[in-house]
């Protein structure tokens, strides 16, 4: 199984970073293009949440990105340092009172973008996995 990591402060502009970790990703592993923007889209999700809500944007708390590649899934995991959050306890973002606020979407998307999406440690970890034919 091949592994990758990275870890980034929590400052919003290292998403770039992330962004050109996925992006080498793709070049290394051979990502086909529809897989690749469920992938950029989801992980990035995850990060800025683990930034904004996880770290409360403390540069001095980083976030841990690790992508590891079997036969037929690649996946995603994202860990941040803050205290976690009740994940089954989310407002659903399609309800119409929560249609018009600017927050609330990026656990919606991941959910929809990836295979599998699994939180542990209290919401502290979250694993994206995604479905490849390599």
């Amino acid at each position: 199984m091949n592994t990758i990591s990275i870890q980034v402060p929590s400052i919003a502009e290292n998403i770039r970073m992330i962004e050109s970790f996925i992006d080498n990703a793709k070049e290394r592993f051979h990502l086909d293009d529809d897989i690749y923007g469920n992938i950029m889209i989801a992980v990035t999700e995850a990060v800025n949440n683990a930034i904004k809500h996880g770290n409360a944007n403390n540069k001095d708390k980083n976030v841990h990105l690790a992508l590891s590649l079997d036969d037929s899934m690649i996946r995603f995991v994202v860990k941040d340092e803050g205290e976690g959050f009740d994940f089954d306890n989310l407002p659903d973002p399609t309800a119409p009172e929560n249609l018009e606020k600017l927050g609330g979407r990026g656990i919606f998307l991941m959910k929809h973008l990836s295979d599998e999406v699994d939180f542990k440690d209290r919401g502290r970890v979250v694993e994206l996995s995604f479905y490849i034919n390599v």
